[in-house]
């Protein structure tokens, strides 16, 4: 059909401005990255070709010991967004006084610039004269100062709390207006029959933001796989490679060492374990849609 086809072609037209800053801003760099990794570029003005060298030198030990720290880094702070943020909307969403000053002060780790508010983390970790370490001594859990910067497993989960206080407000606002599109009859039918606040919750509020939760935290799982300020700006990676995540160490090699070969190498690595992470949401979006709707 002659109108079909013309309603075919000016979407196709509408679509080309998308398409073209999509192939400028995302595809030809990924297409440069992956050519890049396949060389031995560094500052020198010559680059060879490499092959697989790139990759099989970053899959050692080391690389292993890495990879397994950003997962956990990762799964533990988005685990601990989700968790805070969910229970932190709900009590937003309870009839409680004051609860309009409540939403507001779950704003400051967005509205503070971020690396200001790290800056902040950094100064009441500090040993000597930070507020952490004061008030451990001032309550006599701790004999003198503790460095939690200085020290591979507390630096770690400074990090984690660092970022998680960082993710928990998007979390927050997020599954609060997940819960508050729960429709209310349902609760009310509930209530009427007997049903507990507990049990309502579990039975009606839980599984009907089930599907927001999936894609928060798919969300945050690509951001804070990716989160790169926190740590940088607090240990750059250290003490010792403690806190040093894929990220960091993709950084590291590519800038610090000017190594732009092996850095994209690496980079391509994140890129492939963030699709795999994607390909995975979507195969649970999917099922989950499918067992609502049967």
């Amino acid at each position: 059909m002659p109108g079909q086809r013309s309603a075919v072609l000016f979407a196709w037209i509408l679509l080309v401005p998308a398409l073209l800053y999509v192939a400028a801003i995302v595809a030809y760099p990924l297409l440069q990255t992956i050519h890049l990794s396949f060389t031995d570029a560094s500052l020198r003005r010559t680059t060879d070709y490499v092959g697989w060298e790139n990759y099989a030198r970053i899959f050692d030990a080391e690389f292993a010991t890495i990879i397994g720290r950003t997962f956990l880094w990762t799964f533990l702070s988005v685990a601990l967004k989700m968790v805070i943020g969910t229970c932190g909307a709900m009590l937003l969403n309870a009839a409680i006084p004051g609860r309009t000053v409540f939403r507001i002060l779950t704003m400051p780790p967005w509205i503070v610039p971020m690396a200001i508010g790290i800056f902040m983390w950094g100064w009441m970790y500090n040993g000597q004269f930070g507020m952490i370490s004061g008030l451990m001594q001032r309550f006599g859990l701790v004999d003198g100062p503790v460095a939690f910067l200085a020290y591979g497993s507390t630096a770690f989960w400074a990090t984690v709390i660092t970022d998680v206080w960082i993710g928990v407000p998007m979390v927050t606002m997020y599954m609060l207006a997940a819960i508050q599109s729960v429709p209310q009859d349902l609760h009310e039918a509930a209530w009427t029959d007997g049903a507990s606040r507990f049990y309502r919750m579990r039975r009606i509020t839980l599984p009907m933001i089930l599907p927001a939760a999936i894609t928060m935290s798919m969300i945050s799982l690509i951001s804070t796989f990716n989160s790169f300020d926190p740590i940088w700006i607090l240990t750059q990676g250290g003490p010792s490679g403690s806190t040093t995540t894929m990220i960091i160490d993709t950084y590291s090699t590519a800038i610090g060492s000017k190594r732009f070969g092996e850095g994209a190498a690496r980079a391509v690595v994140i890129c492939l374990f963030l699709s795999a992470f994607a390909l995975l949401y979507f195969r649970a979006v999917s099922g989950l849609s499918k067992r609502m709707t049967s």
